[in-house]
């Protein structure tokens, strides 16, 4: 599977904003990720199946809000009530999940292109995503994820990691380019490293 960047028109390698007199480790460090398999489940209201008896890479479904179920390849964020976003590096997972996720219980739809996914790392992340967003990013922790907006665009954040802070972001792919320019204009006060 071969994937076109959704950010290749935006996405430029660099130091922007106040970055200089800095240590190079206390800059942020904004990147796209590409070539993820992101998987929407959703399982039926009138469904019988229970969703915690099935496994996908060693992960089960958690039914609770913000939870992200991990291992080092795949993560499953909880979307709302039994909807839940499987992201993976394991492009041949999808076999497995259409094996696991029967069509007469769950809807399985691939958003792989259908997203734009930016990843920013550093100390600096929360205050970035409160610049532009409603949610109150201090209760945000490791493994944790949350639906909102970021000046208007809806967007999912995946908390990566909290030392330091790291943050995966995803939006519509047509609503990336925008996404990035209002990230990265939050982040020049900051100082960051585009990679």
């Amino acid at each position: 599977m071969s994937q076109i960047s959704a950010l290749a028109n935006v996405h430029t390698t660099g130091q922007f904003g106040d970055y200089g007199g800095k240590n190079e480790n206390d800059l942020l460090k904004i990147s796209e990720n590409k070539n993820l398999l992101i998987v929407q489940i959703v399982q039926y209201k009138d469904s019988k199946t229970l969703f915690e008896n099935i496994n996908i890479d060693g992960l089960k479904l958690k039914n609770e809000a913000l939870s992200v179920v991990c291992n080092n390849d795949t993560r499953i964020l909880w979307n709302a009530p039994n909807n839940w976003l499987l992201v993976s590096k394991k492009l041949s997972l999808m076999k497995n999940i259409l094996d696991e996720f029967k069509d007469t219980d769950f809807a399985v739809t691939d958003l792989s292109h259908s997203r734009a996914i930016i990843e920013i790392e550093g100390k600096d992340v929360k205050e970035v995503l409160k610049k532009g967003c409603p949610f109150n990013f201090d209760i945000l922790e490791k493994n944790n994820s949350v639906n909102s907006t970021y000046n208007g665009i809806a967007f999912t954040v995946d908390m990566l990691d909290d030392n330091p802070n790291k943050v995966r972001l995803f939006s519509l792919r047509s609503f990336g380019e925008s996404l990035y320019h209002s990230i990265t204009d939050a982040s020049l006060e900051f100082g960051f490293k585009s990679i």
